[in-house]
């Protein structure tokens, strides 16, 4: 017979938020400590400023532990999650478009680093940033959360011809933007 931790931390999704709504003090933690990487990882991926993505993520929690009890349970508690953060970045984003935007800088991350790895994660990150916020939902939903179609609709509240508009124009925008890291690996540079 297990410890109540144990059973705890078998529950499911939908059971955990279920005993929150039913007033276990812990339940909502526990959901929350569950998908707190890939929540912040998503605010982080949909918004401007990491400062940005914690509020949002912030706001997004206190929504999700006061709107439990309409949760209809006709999806996953994730995708609840996951739609609760997008539209809290979004509406961040929003209420933010006044805010003057700063040129990322080199210095952001050391000149010569030694792997190219993460070179080409600071072209792709600064590549994303770059798109329109409802195309960078989609794609970063779709390409990098690993959502269908059907559920990154259900999830902006669009239609899926929409998602796949926004993930299409997002592509071809990103492809346009990265399309140097291929010439750099494949053409040499020229003598002086």
């Amino acid at each position: 017979m297990g410890s109540f931790g144990d059973d705890r931390r078998s529950r499911s999704d939908a059971d955990l938020l279920a005993a929150h709504v039913n007033g276990d003090r812990y339940a909502f933690e526990e959901l929350f400590h569950r998908h707190h990487r890939q929540l912040y990882r998503l605010a982080r991926l949909t918004s401007r400023h990491p400062e940005d993505a914690a509020d949002a993520l912030q706001d997004a929690m206190l929504s999700a532990h006061r709107n439990a009890p309409t949760f209809r349970y006709d999806s996953a508690v994730s995708s609840w999650l996951y739609r609760i953060v997008v539209n809290a970045c979004l509406d961040r984003l929003r209420r933010n478009k006044s805010r003057p935007t700063a040129a990322l800088h080199d210095d952001l991350a050391p000149i010569g680093d030694p792997t190219a790895r993460v070179d080409t994660a600071i072209a792709v990150q600064r590549a994303l940033m770059g798109l329109p916020v409802e195309q960078r939902a989609a794609v970063v939903a779709v390409d990098m959360q690993g959502y269908s179609v059907a559920e990154t609709a259900r999830l902006l509240g669009v239609a899926e011809g929409t998602v796949k508009s926004r993930c299409s124009r997002a592509r071809a925008k990103l492809a346009k933007a990265l399309g140097y890291l291929d010439e750099r690996v494949l053409e040499p540079e020229p003598s002086s």
